[in-house]
This record gives C-alpha cells, structure tokens and sequence, in this order.
C-alpha cells in the first residue's frame, strides 16, 4: 500500500483534527463554572485577536509575490490552520460542555465534582486534588479529571472513608483527610 493512502494519526478524523477524547459510555461533559470561562476566553481570544493578525500577515506575505519560498506565508498559513482546528475543538467541547457548580456541596464531607480533597497513601503521602472536567485538568497543579482513575475512586467517598485505589502495578489504600468545596457565591447587591 502506497504511504500516501495512509493516516499520520489514527487519533485524527478526516480534517486532521484530533478526536475529542472520549467520555464514559452515557456520561456527560463536566466543566467548572471557571473551567467554562477560560474555554471560552481563549475562543473568543482565538477569533477576535489571533486569527485577524495571522490572516493580515498571510495577506501581506500573498502580496509580495513568490509564495513558495515565503517564510512569513508558509508559517503563517500552517498557523492559521492550527489556530481554525483550536476553534473547532473549543466550539465543540463547549457545546456539548455542563457547568456543574462545586459550591453546591460547600460544607458537605462527601466528594462530588469539583471537589478538593486531600488524601493519604499507604506510604504516609499526603496528596491534594481538586477534580475538574476533561477540558480543564492540569496534573500540574493538582487537578485530575473526573475520568482519571483516583477521581473515580474518590467521587462519592467521604472523608475518614479507606478506599482501594487501582493502579497499574498495584492495589494502594487511600485514606480521604479532608474534602473542600468553594464557597457559595454572593449574588451582587
């Protein structure tokens, strides 16, 4: 078979756009009232400032004539293309998004959505998480999906509760210390 007649990515669809990763069967979108909002910043962001700026330089670099040896074209092109595949991606993920407010359950020791919990391993490791939506984890600064597999052994655990958490080389047991959630808004006045 001719490589030419082969996908890059198994991952892409037909536009080369990445699939969005998948949910668990019947589940939902989750997202963060915050998480929703820097979704929808960066679109907003992406279509009213970036996208205008890479096109007037792709206009610009058309019109100084060779466009095959045109740096400032080529990248700009290829730049475009990335920045319409995000808008793509961000259109879709926040159509079928879900704001779940976490400050529902402030005060209760149960672990729902949005939640930040602190636990400790049997190792006598203390971690803290705050589970978020697919869209939104960073690991980096502590925010697991709901998806992840500590997530899904939290949700619905309360603090004091011994959970068996499944990894990959092992069984660990995680003892839930503390659950948090972010107080309730005031409405303005």
């Amino acid at each position: 078979m001719s490589k030419a007649f082969t996908k890059e990515n198994p991952d892409a669809d037909d536009d080369g756009e990445l699939q969005l990763p998948a949910l668990p069967p019947g589940g939902k979108n989750y997202i963060t009232p915050t998480g929703y909002a820097t979704l929808r910043e960066e679109l907003l962001a992406l279509i009213d400032v970036e996208r205008p700026k890479v096109v007037d330089t792709v206009h610009w670099a058309a019109s100084n004539g060779d466009r095959s040896e045109n740096g400032d074209y080529i990248y700009g092109k290829k730049r475009l293309r990335e920045i319409d595949r995000r808008i793509r991606f961000l259109t879709k993920r926040l159509e079928i998004a879900v704001i779940a407010e976490p400050s529902l359950h402030f005060g209760s020791e149960q672990i729902f959505f949005g939640a930040t919990v602190t636990y400790v391993d049997d190792a006598d490791q203390e971690r803290t998480v705050r589970i978020v939506g697919i869209d939104e984890a960073n690991s980096a600064q502590g925010e697991v999906s709901w998806v992840s597999p500590i997530a899904c052994t939290l949700l619905k655990a309360r603090v004091g509760d011994v959970l068996r958490l499944l990894m990959p080389e092992r069984v660990a047991e995680i003892e839930v210390l503390a659950v948090h959630y972010p107080g309730a808004s005031l409405p303005p006045s």
